[in-house]
């Protein structure tokens, strides 16, 4: 790489991808002191950008947002990844760490529909769009009338295909649309009783390698403690899990008068079966561990309640 090029970043290619790493890259450039042209950022195609056929469930998984950002980093062509920490895989691969949690945006999902003002407001068997199944689980749990239909894309694509008369009415995060401007193209905002987000939704990954000490020096001096502590109980839910694209899984922590309040949930994919729990545990900047902890004994707790054979027929869906 040249001289004057010290913490290449590699992102996706997505429009809202790359307006993340661009934030990324000017916090780099201020923690290490150096002009933002000596941290470029390098687009990939991720192969779940090159594939929009199917649900993430039936074409592989989280990871295909993920892989090609991370052999960027592998390789040495970068030294910083930024992805969206719902697209992050339950466990990252060997050599790889997440080195910095910026702080989060608004974890919300937002409705958006040219003909009802909510979910729960459309017509009988009106058609949502949507790759997620913990979207699609959660709606049917209130309208089982609901016809699913999958959608896949960027932000821009999915609001085309919705205009386009491929559905009613589609989901999206109201972070991602905070990040590129877009934020009135929603309907409505949806609260957390009435969807629980996505783990991790709002907030930014930045990994790097493990034995990248100056990397990992810089990531830490822009790190969000209090949003790493939320990301930490809400991640080590989904762990617990064995949390995928595959199951219909919900989850957000929250800071409250120095509590973290945590609320995680699992349902069918038909969302008839609904699993939900809470915890609230003291919040210090040094309590990760704890976080963690909670996290798996929630994610215990509802593997109780569930069931294995729950998770059996999950697996056979």
């Amino acid at each position: 790489m040249p001289d004057n090029i010290h913490f290449p970043i590699a992102s996706r290619r997505s429009p809202l991808a790359m307006r993340q790493a661009e934030l990324v890259q000017a916090m780099i450039a201020k923690a290490a002191g150096v002009n933002p042209a000596q941290a470029p950022v390098k687009d990939f195609v991720s192969s779940g950008d090159k594939n929009l056929s199917g649900s993430l469930a039936e074409i592989g998984g989280k990871g295909l947002f993920t892989k090609e950002i991370e052999e960027a980093l592998l390789s040495g062509a970068a030294r910083f990844a930024v992805h969206s920490m719902k697209d992050m895989p339950a466990v990252s691969p060997p050599g790889l760490v997440t080195a910095a949690v910026p702080p989060r945006e608004d974890p919300r999902d937002v409705f958006i529909s040219p003909i009802a003002a909510s979910p729960w407001d459309l017509p009988q068997g009106a058609k949502i769009g949507s790759a997620s199944v913990r979207r699609i689980a959660q709606v049917l749990a209130r309208r089982p009338d609901i016809a699913p239909v999958t959608l896949r894309g960027n932000v821009q694509t999915r609001l085309k295909k919705l205009k386009d008369g491929v559905a009613d009415a589609t989901f999206l995060a109201l972070a991602g649309l905070n990040r590129l401007g877009m934020a009135d193209a929603a309907t409505a905002i949806l609260e957390p009783d009435d969807m629980l987000p996505a783990v991790g939704q709002g907030a930014i990954c930045v990994q790097c390698r493990e034995d990248d000490a100056e990397a990992l020096e810089i990531a830490a001096a822009f790190t969000c403690t209090k949003t790493a502590a939320c990301i930490a109980i809400e991640r080590a839910f989904l762990a617990g899990l064995d949390g995928s694209c595959r199951t219909p899984i919900a989850g957000l922590a929250l800071i409250e008068a120095g509590e973290i309040h945590f609320r995680g949930e699992l349902l069918s994919l038909d969302g008839m079966a609904r699993y939900a729990v809470e915890r609230i545990l003291p919040y210090t900047e040094r309590n990760r561990a704890a976080a963690e902890n909670a996290g798996a004994e929630a994610a215990d707790e509802i593997r109780k309640r569930a069931g294995e054979a729950f998770f059996k027929r999950l697996e056979q869906s």
